[in-house]
Parts: structure tokens; sequence; C-alpha cells
């Protein structure tokens, strides 16, 4: 019989609410700042608006943008792939010390501005300018940083392990850029940088973005305070939103996908609204947003202006968003800690796909929607048995069940009993979302809670056995490594 393999860790959907962290600690992971969609701000408002507005404004509005060289003394670069589109690094850094206390004591943003990143998105452009894809790269993933000189200090390292956002602390935009393309093989073509202060600004120029949630959102180290249903966020309550990593146990995670959910929520904005399409509107927009980008000197006037006129059909469901694929959740580094470890295999066809300009975004058939479930199939490990004297019923449940999108062993065994009436669904009670999710699949089964048990469920099925019934997770995100287009995620 199959032994089901051990989880060191629930499914963050699964996770109970952890017990506080001491304060100091608390404080140091928390008061950081995480606001990706700052950088994801500046890209909507630079390629959406370029295509509607006169050369000259843009042109003029050119000299506020702060340059940098993030491909200073650059060798051994990656291959650049002709026609295959254009890329975007995108790097979000802390600027709280140009918001007033009242903001900072209002959206709990306490703490010293840090030298760092919390956000690292790689965006690629289509060649024919009609799909964008965004790459979200965990601030805590391992990387190996080149040799090189410490910006700071100015001491020389040879090369060594750290975790992504150290990029920035030790060597700038530059040494970021080639970490960035050495872990991901993709040669970036652009550098924009931002910090949060335009982030809140710009927002509540546009007057707002719509959020939508189906479920409660709530950190009490943010302040955050969502109730089910649709709510416009101003720029203090979007900062709020798209900093919060306590809501579900999902942690940087979590925060990522709702950082991708914003971004499609404020393309929608501007683009519904017609504000970019409006000359004193979009000074107003662009001239909040520009006086704190730095950018590279190749990104000016006449690439924004030939990107914007290209993109004017865009919309929501010309967006796309992921995450790099993790392959290990605590990657323990010596004199580092716990990092998240790339899956080598499935991170390499991810970037690969984004090399040769194709979509990240699976395109099914439509179909109709299933049962809707809290956790995806698609994260839900299952060992199934067959309970009864009948031959071949574990083989029809786990070829149905993996049908259905559950990550079934594909190696059915023999219960223990082989009378079973009422198919037996056994799980670890630190699963228990995941169990109901199971549950709901197996219309009329029974659960059962089994300390220990670990990660994989176990369906024993039994005489009772007539069909899969097919369930799909509310969270367009939901899946193994989940890629959701900008329409699925947007309020309806």
């Amino acid at each position: 019989m199959p032994v089901p393999p051990r989880s060191p860790a629930p499914h963050p959907r699964d996770r109970r609410r952890r017990k506080p962290l001491p304060k100091e600690r608390r404080r140091k992971q928390d008061e950081r700042p995480h606001w990706g969609m700052r950088a994801a701000t500046t890209v909507s408002v630079l390629v959406l608006a370029a295509g509607g507005i006169g050369h000259a404004m843009v042109t003029s509005m050119n000299t506020q943008i702060a340059r940098v060289d993030p491909f200073k003394d650059m060798k051994n670069r990656p291959e650049a792939e002709s026609g295959r589109g254009m890329n975007v690094l995108l790097v979000g850094t802390d600027g709280r010390d140009k918001i007033t206390r009242a903001e900072k004591d209002k959206y709990r943003l306490g703490g010293a501005p840090c030298h760092c990143t919390d956000t690292v998105m790689l965006v690629h452009v289509s060649e024919d300018r009609n799909r964008a894809s965004v790459v979200s790269l965990p601030r805590d993933s391992y990387a190996e940083l080149p040799e090189h000189t410490d910006e700071t200090t100015g001491d020389h390292h040879k090369p060594h392990p750290v975790k992504l956002n150290a990029a920035y602390a030790e060597g700038g935009p530059a040494l970021t850029t080639r970490t960035v393309e050495h872990m991901t093989g993709v040669k970036i073509d652009h550098y924009l940088e931002v910090d949060f202060t335009s982030f809140m600004k710009t927002v509540d120029v546009l007057g707002g973005v719509d959020i939508c949630t189906t479920t409660p959102l709530k950190d009490s180290y943010t302040g955050l305070d969502l109730a089910p249903g649709t709510h416009r966020l101003g720029g203090g309550e979007a900062l709020q939103y798209v900093r919060s990593r306590h809501i579900d146990g999902a942690s940087d995670l979590g925060r990522m996908q709702r950082q991708q959910r914003f971004l499609a929520a404020f393309i929608a904005r501007a683009t519904g609204s017609g504000a970019l399409l409006n000359p004193v509107k979009f000074r107003e927009v662009a001239g909040t947003l520009l006086g704190s980008v730095r950018a590279d000197s190749g990104f000016g006037t006449t690439e924004m202006l030939a990107l914007g006129q290209a993109m004017r059909g865009f919309t929501p469901a010309s967006s796309e968003f992921t995450s790099v694929p993790i392959g290990k959740m605590s990657f323990q580094v010596k004199g580092i800690g716990s990092t998240l470890k790339w899956d080598a295999a499935k991170s390499k066809k991810l970037f690969q796909t984004l090399r040769e300009d194709r979509p990240l975004a699976v395109q099914r058939p439509k179909r109709a929607r299933g049962k809707p479930v809290e956790v995806s199939p698609e994260q839900i490990k299952v060992q199934v048995d067959n309970g009864t004297r009948g031959a071949g019923l574990g083989k029809r449940v786990d070829a149905a069940l993996r049908a259905t999108g559950f990550r079934t062993t594909g190696i059915p065994g023999n219960g223990v009993r082989r009378d079973l009436t009422r198919t037996l669904v056994t799980y670890d009670p630190r699963w228990d979302r995941s169990a109901q999710s199971l549950a709901a699949a197996l219309p009329g089964c029974e659960l059962k809670a089994v300390k220990g048990q670990g990660r994989t469920m176990r369906v024993t099925a039994g005489a009772d056995y007539r069909a899969v019934t097919r369930v799909e997770a509310q969270d367009a995100y939901q899946g193994e490594f989940g890629v959701a287009t900008g329409d699925q995620v947007v309020c309806p």
C-alpha cells in the first residue's frame, strides 16, 4: 500500500491563525514596506497613457524621470531574442521618509526607511503589443550574487548566496539586474524603479480603484479590514491591501497575488474611466507618478509613445499574472536563514515561454463552472484505495479525480477494509479546508480526521461511489502554480 509523503507544513489556506510574533521581531518583519503596486502602477500609466496624449506633453514629462544605469559593466548577458517582445524589470523601493507623520500613523507605516527592495517583477510585453505577462519574483528567493563591489561599503565580494532583495542593498540597480538575468536567463531591456509614495498619490488622483472579495480580508498588522463585497480603495487603503501578508497564511505569496490583482484593477480603472485620454487628467496622473520614478536612459519619450500607440487596445484581458514556481518553501541557508528555492524545471519552462513570446495562461475551452470550493483541486494531493472487492474501482476513482484536477498518485491501492459501503476520506486536521474541497467532489462521503497523516488526502472508495463532481476554486489564482488573466480577477 502506498504511503503518503509527509509534509513539513500545511497548505496556506489550511493554516490556523498563528500565535503573534514577539513585538521586536514583528516590527522587523512587518514594518518594512510591501508596496509592489507602485512599480506596477508606473508601467500602467506609461504604456497606457502615451498612446492617447500628444508628443509635446509626454516629452515635457520625460525630464521628470530620474535616470539610472542598471546595465553598467554588464558582461555575459543572455542573448537578445529578436522579434520576441520587450522585457522590463520593475523594482519597488522604500520611500516612507516622504510621507507625513499622520499618514504613517493612519496606515501603520512605522519604522525607518530602508535601502532595499520588497518587490521585484519581470514584465514581458509581447512583440505584437497585445499581451503583457507579469511574473512576481519573491523577495526571499534564494539567489546567488555574482562577483561585485558593495555600493555602500566599497568592499569587493566574490559570488555568494543571499535572498533576492539583498542584491539591491549590496549593488543597487546594476547588481539587481545582473542577478535577475542570471536567475531567469531573460535579457532585461528596460529598468523601472519606483517608491511607494507615488503609489498612494496616483491612486487618489485616479479617484480610487475597485477591489472585490468573496471572503473577509483582515490584517491587524496593516489595519486592512474589508468585508465581502466590492470596495473602492483610495491610496492609503490600497497601500494596506497590497502590503498585507497576514490574511490567509499565504504570507508573501498571497501578498504577491493581491498585488497582481490590484494591477489588473488599476488597468481596468484607468482604461474604463477615460482618465488617461483626458490631457488635463493625464498630466495630473503622470506628473504625480513620474516625480518618484527612476529608469534606464533608453526608456524615454520615443519608447513611451511607440509602446503606448501599439497598446491602445490594451485591456485587463490582455494581461496575465503569475509568480515564479517554488520548489521548496523553506530552504535553509547558513547565515541567511529560510529562503524560497525555485522549482528548477518549472521555472526554466516559465522563463523559456517568456523568451519565446508565448502566453503563460492556458487557453481552455469554455465549460460549465464547477461547484465552488476554497482550495483548488490542483493543490490537493490524493491517494486512492479500493475499499470493496470489486476489481478496478480504485483505478476508476483515481482517474476521475485526476481528470477533475486533483493531484492523485496514479497508483491506487487496496484498502484495509474490503467491505466498505460508504466512501471514506481521511485527512490530517491541519488540512481541513483541502479535505472539505475533496469531499465536495465525492458527495455523500464520510470525512475522518487522522492526526499526523500529513498533506496527502486518502480516499478509500466504497460501494456507494458513482462519480466525481467537478469542483473549482473561486479564486482565479488557484492551481498548482496558477496564472490568472486580468479579466478573471477584476470586479464584475
